[in-house]
């Protein structure tokens, strides 16, 4: 990220919104580009203003804000995504992680916690409303854990990593393909030595493992 941070805030409520840019405003290091209610909004936005950050909620009518991340991370996009939330519950959580979030805020909490969250994130660190933080330290306990019965997970090479994150969002070769700037044959080809590597055999013991262990493939 540059020297100043540029915001997108995407939240169907214009009072939250506001609120938000209370926060921010007059700090020289942030700026707010545009504001969106809803997802498609969002990602026309994030098209045309390439913010380094996006203030996203989870509930919004049309695209909700998991949509919204996915396609940002089907166009590689480099925006950091921070969820905004009402949502408390552990699966909610490992699906933001899961899609890559490096950030996720509950909206009782967000007013207080939003300018700690983006400097640690401008830092490439994640930032998780205090309260949740058992969540992360659950989810980094689960990778260590599948490493501890699965060993030669740490056999696979970065590429290999990205692309089991990717089968357990239960895309396509051709779309891991498009999401990596890759060939199908050479996602095909990983897929195998990832099969080998890990000792699964038949056409869908990739993907059973895949989704068994997709909360403990941490990002």
């Amino acid at each position: 990220m540059g020297q100043v941070m540029k915001i997108l805030i995407v939240d169907d409520h214009p009072v939250f919104r506001e609120g938000l840019q209370q926060v921010l405003r007059g700090l020289p290091e942030f700026q707010v580009v545009a504001e969106a209610g809803d997802g498609a909004a969002a990602l026309r936005l994030a098209r045309d203003l390439e913010p380094d950050v996006v203030l996203l909620d989870i509930d919004m009518p049309g695209l909700d804000g998991f949509a919204v991340a996915r396609e940002l991370r089907a166009q590689r996009r480099p925006i950091t995504v921070v969820f905004l939330t009402m949502y408390q519950e552990e699966d909610m959580f490992n699906e933001a992680m899961d899609l890559g979030a490096k950030g996720y805020i509950l909206k009782d909490s967000a007013v207080s916690d939003l300018l700690h969250c983006l400097r640690t994130v401008a830092a490439d660190r994640h930032y998780i409303s205090p309260t949740l933080s058992e969540y992360l330290l659950t989810r980094s306990e689960r990778a260590r854990s599948l490493l501890r019965r699965h060993p030669a997970l740490e056999r696979l090479t970065p590429a290999e990593r990205r692309i089991l994150r990717l089968i357990a969002e239960d895309r396509t070769s051709k779309e891991i393909a498009d999401a990596l700037g890759l060939s199908p044959r050479t996602v095909e080809n990983h897929r195998t030595n990832i099969s080998t590597k890990l000792g699964l055999h038949g056409a869908h013991s990739l993907v059973k493992f895949a989704f068994e262990h997709k909360s403990s493939l941490c990002r």
